[in-house]
């Protein structure tokens, strides 16, 4: 009887081991990649090596100012999304622990004492007795079908995918802190042209009120340098207002109570690539955590499939139980109290109402949305390079543009003035043309940001950021 026992044991055991993995195999899907990025620059030819994209740099080699890359380091490591998201790979690497366990066999202990008193057969003493029990059950379902590897294989995908998501959460933060540093710096460089401007058309407002009182001027000309004056002061008031906005909303990416945000370099001293080196295409699909992260969910419902098609076959089952068991402790130990039992079970559905086929048809359902999305994302990874590049380019030459603006508008205000001094106009002009320099100022700042902008976004958009 042991012998049958043992060689059931066994031959169950191997079957476990070299049985086999019912549902697909996961096969990489074929994505087919452009030769080039689009941008707004002719596409060069296509060499090898191929250039080492800006994405593989480490972002304090991308972002070299001191006080942004303080702020990014801090916001790696105190950023409240951050932590969730390394709480969220800790518990799918414990769900991988439970999912992989279940491909082993179960084994308890238990122990027990039992007393009692009766009168056997209603007549004479009552007599006393007792058990003791000591002993260890097994109960394992064996994997012959693969059910539990596939969701072992389920389970560590969706590991990877949390991890490959931590890491795409990561690229964005870096992203994030750099676009929103540079907007500060954006705004407090507005502001700093606002004090000039407004401390400028004081100066003005002084002149042409000593130019009224002599007779020289009129009370509309002081009027309407009032009025530059308000506006300096009201646009003033407004940046100092964003500003705070501003870092407050850095600080709670810093993981930090609202407060003042440390400056480094001023807008334009920010450095920036003239070409940004992109990669070829293909190895996009490699760098982008967003990309992993969705094969990885591909992958694991793909082995769900495996897990759903288990449930045609028989569920084979082995338990066994020993120990000893004796009326008196004092004999617990001895051979003849000795007890055990083995056992074999296979359960095999008929009928459950077309359940089975239907968790079937959910998983090869879930797998085709996960492709779907896989595809999707590689669409939109490969759409956001090429906006970002775009915008860089044409965001260079509109800044450039900008700048001539401005010449002329310094230019054309120097020459109202002097008009203005000389009789030969009206304050009107100078009015005029103090609005549209006070504008052309401005607008460079803006265009200045919006090529940053364009930088930080090439550098997310490539993958880069999660590398530290």
């Amino acid at each position: 009887m042991r012998g049958s026992i043992s060689w059931i044991c066994s031959s169950l055991t191997a079957a476990s081991l070299f049985g086999c993995n019912v549902g697909p195999n996961y096969e990489r899907p074929v994505v087919s990649t452009p030769p080039a990025y689009r941008s707004a620059a002719p596409a060069a030819p296509v060499t090898a090596p191929a250039e080492v994209s800006i994405a593989e740099q480490p972002f304090a080699q991308v972002f070299t100012d001191p006080a942004l890359q303080q702020l990014i380091g801090v916001a790696l490591t105190s950023n409240y999304d951050a932590l969730i998201a390394a709480n969220r790979v800790l518990a799918a690497e414990a769900e991988l622990g439970i999912v992989r366990s279940a491909q082993l066999p179960v084994v308890s202990a238990n122990a027990g004492a039992q007393a009692g008193r009766a009168r056997l057969g209603g007549r004479g003493e009552p007599v006393t007795g007792g058990l003791f029990a000591l002993g260890a059950s097994v109960s394992w379902e064996i994997d012959f079908w693969g059910k539990f590897r596939r969701g072992t294989e389920a389970a560590r995908a969706r590991l990877l995918a949390s991890e490959w998501g931590r890491r795409a959460l990561l690229t964005s933060l870096v992203s994030q802190v750099a676009a929103l540093y540079y907007e500060l710096r954006g705004l407090d460089e507005q502001l700093d042209i606002a004090r000039r401007t407004l401390a400028s058309r004081q100066e003005s407002l002084r002149l042409t009120q000593v130019r009224d009182a002599g007779g020289a001027g009129s009370l509309v000309d002081v009027r309407q340098a009032e009025q530059l004056v308000f506006g300096a002061s009201a646009q003033i008031v407004d940046l100092e207002r964003r500003i705070a906005l501003q870092e407050n909303g850095l600080s709670t990416l810093l993981g930090r109570d609202p407060g003042p945000i440390p400056r480094g370099l001023a807008i334009s001293a920010q450095p920036r690539a003239l070409d940004v080196p992109t990669g070829l295409p293909s190895s996009l699909l490699e760098r982008r955590p967003d990309i992993r992260q969705a094969e990885q969910q591909l992958v694991a419902s793909n082995a769900q499939i495996g897990v759903a098609k288990s449930a045609y076959f028989p569920q084979i089952t082995l338990t066994g139980s020993g120990g000893v068991a004796s009326a008196a402790l004092s004999t617990l130990f001895s051979a003849p109290a000795l007890v055990w039992s083995a056992a074999a079970s296979l359960a095999q559905p008929v009928f459950n109402g077309g359940r089975l086929a239907a968790q079937v048809d959910a998983a090869e359902l879930g797998k085709e949305a996960a492709l779907l999305a896989y595809r999707q994302t590689i669409q939109q990874a490969f759409r956001e390079v090429s906006d970002a590049l775009i915008s860089y380019q044409r965001g260079r030459d509109f800044r450039q543009v900008q700048e001539d603006l401005l010449g002329s508008a310094r230019e054309a205000r120097r020459l109202a003035e002097l008009r203005y001094q000389g009789g030969a106009t009206s304050y009107l002009e100078v009015l005029d043309s103090d609005t549209r320099l006070f504008i052309a100022e401005l607008g460079l700042v803006g265009a200045e940001l919006s090529e940053l902008s364009a930088y930080v976004e090439i550098y997310r958009a490539l993958g880069g950021g999660f590398q530290g």
